[in-house]
């Protein structure tokens, strides 16, 4: 059945926050905009006027899409080189979606995101159209096929699993930047004590690579061991120039809401390093440096105004 320009429409309209639910339910872009554009050609497929409420629909057809892909995306993981983490959005992408309340900014987070991987696919979407979307669990219950108290049972599980990880400190834009800055100018320093202190005495630093650029897929644990690395992984070399195609130039931005380290080679955005940051200093550096990751952050930084470099080379 051909669609009207009405629905279609109605369709875009609902695209942004199908989007939004979707790289919350994925933890990828790429992904959650094939999820997205599966949706629209089960909408097109679909008796349109028969649908009573087209949102409800749409976001009951694009969940279960995603908790299929969820299932075999597990199995992917198993054999993925090296640590696997989201990929990461830049401030200003409009896929971050809502982010009026503390629950829609803490769904978002990178720190978050990593943690959700550890929920069953239907915990993560439960947890996820309550939490960041604030869906009635009478709702998700019929988005899920669930009884209402069973949905309420699996958030309130999905949370605590949630809440195990460390309390973040929510950070404004020149928050994050100072922050940014602060760090930038202690891993530079030639000292890795500068460092030490900023770090929580349990800090981890985790890289995902994809097989594609060098990352240890080991986690750096503790203050002193993550102060070195980062005292190693910003101390200027020929190599790292090679390795990256050129110079680098280093910015203080934000990511999934997070003070955040960007950095970019010609135009390209080479890594984003997510910083952690809690009330007894920065507890998880977590860098996106696959480049089958960045490819939506050096879209977007091409259109931003992001004035100049804290660094030039490193």
């Amino acid at each position: 059945m051909a669609l009207t320009a009405g629905d279609v429409e109605r369709f875009e309209a609902a695209r942004p926050r199908l989007e939004a639910i979707a790289y919350r339910l994925l933890g990828s872009a790429g992904e959650a905009e094939d999820a997205v554009q599966e949706t629209f050609l089960r909408w097109h497929a679909a008796e349109v006027d028969r649908i009573e409420v087209p949102e409800a629909w749409l976001t009951k057809v694009l969940t279960n899409l995603c908790l299929n892909q969820l299932g075999s995306a597990r199995a992917r993981r198993e054999t993925y080189v090296g640590r696997w983490l989201p990929e990461p959005l830049l401030g200003g992408d409009p896929m971050l979606g809502p982010a009026d309340t503390v629950e829609q900014r803490e769904s978002v987070s990178y720190a978050v995101l990593t943690l959700m991987e550890r929920l069953a696919p239907r915990e993560r979407a439960v947890y996820v159209l309550r939490a960041a979307f604030d869906y009635p669990h009478r709702e998700i219950a019929e988005i899920l096929d669930l009884t209402e108290a069973t949905s309420q049972q699996i958030f309130h599980r999905a949370k605590k699993h949630i809440a195990e990880g460390k309390t973040r400190i929510e950070v404004d834009g020149a928050a994050a930047r100072r922050i940014v800055e602060e760090f930038l100018t202690a891993a530079t320093s030639g000292q890795t004590a500068p460092l030490v202190r900023l770090l929580t005495a349990d800090a981890v630093a985790v890289g995902d690579g994809g097989g594609k650029v060098p990352a240890r897929a080991k986690a750096f644990e503790g203050a002193v061991a993550v102060a070195k690395f980062l005292w190693g992984l910003f101390k200027p070399t020929e190599a790292k120039r090679a390795l990256l195609g050129g110079a680098p130039e280093v910015y203080a931005w934000t990511a999934n809401g997070d003070p955040a380290v960007v950095v970019v080679v010609d135009g390209r955005v080479v890594g984003v390093i997510c910083l952690e940051v809690t009330g007894e200093g920065i507890a998880a550096f977590l860098s996106q440096v696959n480049p089958d990751k960045l490819g939506r952050a050096t879209a977007l930084w091409a259109t931003t105004d992001h004035g100049d470099p804290l660094l030039t080379a490193f």
